[in-house]
């Protein structure tokens, strides 16, 4: 029997209190207005559980009644795997669960729970004298369990790896409301599959991550970060291995950036001052961790190494935290700004290293033969082969036409592009609803049933955050 939105309400409310039930469209905003405005569906309800118990309890009732479930931790997601595709579904906010339930900072871990903002979870560690190492530009709203369900990624990645890789173990309740204890500390735990591998990174279609054990590292002493001008992608590949060679595990982010976004961003407002020291085509912002005993100057002095080969022919090193934070704001409003600009094309993809030149050149002159006029704007993550491969409308261009003409030939071409160099059609954003037919079409045939042969074991009614990912 279906039910109506009035009986899923009194249900929830059974379940976890009618306070903590939001049925009325008018109250459902902020959990269905995701940041890309793309999807636009409606819920049948919202549901706010303030334990695990009842996490269990909706999760059950949802199995039982065919209705479907939809985690959302802060709604930061850019494929639209936090909102609902069919309009029938009901969201479970993990919002509640925003309890850190252990530091241990000598020991280099931390338990939090899935509504932990990340943010807080940073602040929190630091003040333990640790460090939680996945930075990312929505960190003032992001939560643990959403970062984890998407194997968020971030500006260290290059250091640290991605949210799997700083994922001891998790707690997850599975769709017919078991509870999988999977938390631990161990570096090595050879028991058999890992599991928690299974659930980071599924975009909350295997189960329900309710908290999380993260890894915690020594806090920094200071940083060396400098934006450097850099002739080309390729100057750039070059000045990556030249640095990374004299700083080892000590380089933490190697980003690149487009002087066509530094020039938004103050044609906008969005920048006071220009961060960099001249003009130039391309820039890299470089931020190498000091660490407590070790020799300062390591990144000036590569950098001035590169000069002297020719490599570079200007640079600015930050000499306080209010310089070496307008850096970061430069790089982090890169996508932000396009909006101001007008509309915008936008990929997130990856590919090795020595081919993101190869990448740029290439997937900008088949977007410009299909779109003349359009405005290319490749920035992020260099020194991990991610590059967020965007597109803003020629100027003067009607927007929404733009869009209706040029985004799907657009996509066509990039993903051409990536996948000949051997890469991926989603870097660190994930699947959702949003790449769900690309996924089918690039994913090996092979890949693809063993994925569906995971979801049916683990979901064999589909209730979770269904249609998402497999579709």
């Amino acid at each position: 029997m279906t039910l109506t939105t009035p009986q899923i309400a009194t249900a929830l409310a059974g379940l976890v209190g009618e306070g903590a039930v939001i049925a009325e469209p008018t109250r459902m905003g902020g959990y269905l207005k995701e940041p890309r405005k793309r999807f636009h569906q409606p819920a049948a309800a919202v549901v706010l559980p303030g334990s695990v118990a009842e996490v269990q309890a909706v999760a059950r009732w949802a199995n039982a009644n065919g209705i479907g479930l939809i985690p959302q931790g802060g709604n930061t997601g850019l494929v639209g795997a936090q909102v609902p595709l069919r309009g029938d579904e009901v969201i479970i906010s993990l919002s509640r669960l925003d309890k850190v339930r252990s530091i241990d900072a000598a020991a280099g871990h931390m338990t939090a729970e899935a509504g932990v903002i990340l943010e807080e979870a940073h602040k929190l560690a630091e003040a333990a004298g640790a460090m939680f190492p996945l930075w990312l530009a929505s960190q003032g709203s992001a939560r643990i369990g959403g970062l984890l369900s998407s194997n968020a990624g971030g500006v260290q990645v290059l250091a640290f790896g991605n949210a799997r890789e700083l994922t001891l173990g998790v707690e997850a309740v599975l769709a017919d409301g078991r509870l999988y204890q999977g938390l631990n500390a161990l570096k090595k735990d050879n028991t058999g599959y890992d599991l928690k591998d299974l659930l980071v990174g599924a975009e909350g279609t295997l189960g329900i991550i309710t908290a999380a054990t993260l890894k915690l590292f020594p806090l920094p002493e200071g940083h060396e970060t400098a934006v450097v001008n850099v002739a080309s992608p390729e100057a750039a590949l070059e000045l990556f291995y030249l640095v990374r060679g004299r700083t080892g595990s000590r380089l933490t982010a190697f980003e690149l950036m487009p002087r066509f976004g530094i020039d938004l961003q103050l044609k906008h407002g969005l920048l006071a001052r220009d961060p960099t020291a001249s003009l130039s085509p391309w820039y890299t912002l470089i931020e190498v961790n000091r660490m407590t005993g070790g020799v300062p100057g390591a990144l000036q002095s590569a950098l001035e190494e590169a000069i002297g080969k020719g490599l570079i022919a200007d640079a600015v090193v930050a000499d306080s935290e209010a310089q070496r934070l307008t850096m970061w704001a430069a790089r982090e409003q890169m996508s932000e700004v396009q909006s101001k600009e007008g509309a915008s094309i936008k990929h997130d993809v990856s590919v090795p290293i020595a081919a993101v030149p190869r990448l740029i050149a290439e997937g900008t002159a088949a977007v410009e033969r299909l779109a003349p006029g359009i405005r290319a704007c490749p920035f992020g993550h260099m020194g991990d082969g991610n590059i967020h491969f965007n597109f803003s409308q020629p100027e003067g261009a009607d927007g929404k036409a733009f869009m209706a003409a040029s985004e799907e030939a657009a996509h066509h071409a990039i993903y051409e592009v990536v996948l000949k160099l051997g890469g991926s059609v989603s870097a660190e954003h994930g699947i959702g609803q949003l790449k769900v037919d690309l996924l089918k079409q690039v994913k090996d045939p092979v890949a693809l049933e063993m994925m569906r042969a995971i979801k049916t074991a683990l979901d064999p009614k589909g209730i979770l955050n269904p249609g998402k990912m497999l579709g």
